[in-house]
């Protein structure tokens, strides 16, 4: 989602076209113990570069897509799409994972998760966004601001539901995985180091996360990582946080691949980086985590 940003960031005067959507009916979805600062806010949703995305999100969500009951394995995954903290590529990094897993006998669970606010101007919006982006992947790169504490909070509220709604859902509690994109793979690490280990997932999956260093606890999650060479930007940097995962001496598995960009998603591009959830799939199949 962020593919398209990341691109007219460097290269205006061309830019994505962003249109307000009107907010879709959304059966099953539950919500999460929020702020309830949404009081007369309505969260907003646009077409951003031709797929939807949410934004200034108040009060966190999850929408369990479940498998058909003769596929179910009995593994879940928390999918937690990303967008800067500023917005959910709900779409390209939420819905269409969740359905792939749930094709593939995975119980899974798109997280909206709170968000900083941004400007409700859309192309006000924008101009933020581009700012950030460039920031981001210009010579002199900005640092990362951390994952908010609110979206943190609504990881672990994610996780504790999922697993004490197990058995409703036909999950095993000690299954339960968390899959993040860009932002939403920042948040993924966050969750992945989580004191609380009833909060804490079982599996984690960074999808073009940076990768700087960590602090890895002991008894860390196993741990899979997707991000492409040429993401603009955290694909020309050391890999601290795979060596960090292997200095602890905890399960990783790391796919560099050579093309695919920042954002990749569910998109196909003709590129190996299309394989990624394929690998994902396979990873957890190794784990005996598909039956």
């Amino acid at each position: 989602m962020l593919a398209g940003a990341l691109h007219s960031a460097r290269s205006q005067p061309q830019t994505p076209s962003i249109s307000p959507i009107n907010t879709p009916t959304q059966p099953g979805v539950i919500p999460l113990s929020g702020s309830g600062k949404s009081a007369g806010v309505a969260e907003q949703w646009e077409l951003f570069a031709g797929s939807r995305i949410v934004r200034n999100v108040l009060d966190p969500t999850l929408t369990p897509v479940l498998p058909d009951p003769g596929k179910a394995n009995g593994s879940a995954v928390i999918v937690a799409p990303g967008g800067a903290f500023l917005m959910l590529s709900i779409d390209n990094e939420g819905y269409a994972v969740a359905h792939w897993l749930a094709d593939h006998g995975i119980a899974a669970f798109v997280l909206k998760y709170r968000l900083n606010p941004s400007p409700r101007d859309p192309n006000a919006y924008l101009m933020s966004l581009f700012k950030l982006l460039q920031g981001l992947s210009g010579p002199q790169r900005a640092p990362l601001a951390p994952t908010p504490p609110d979206a943190l909070e609504d990881a672990r509220s994610a996780v504790r539901l999922v697993r004490r709604r197990a058995a409703e859902w036909r999950i095993d509690p000690a299954r339960v995985g968390f899959l993040g994109f860009s932002a939403g793979a920042m948040l993924t690490l966050s969750i992945g180091v989580e004191p609380d280990h009833a909060a804490r997932p079982d599996f984690i999956a960074p999808i073009y996360p940076p990768l700087g260093p960590i602090t890895v606890p002991p008894d860390a999650p196993p741990m899979f990582v997707a991000i492409a060479a040429d993401d603009p930007l955290f694909g020309n940097s050391a890999f601290d946080l795979i060596l960090d995962w292997r200095q602890a001496n905890r399960p990783v598995e790391f796919h560099y691949f050579e093309k695919g960009g920042h954002g990749f998603g569910m998109n196909r591009q003709g590129t190996t980086s299309d394989m990624w959830i394929d690998e994902f799939y396979t990873w957890m199949k190794d784990r005996g985590l598909t039956h």
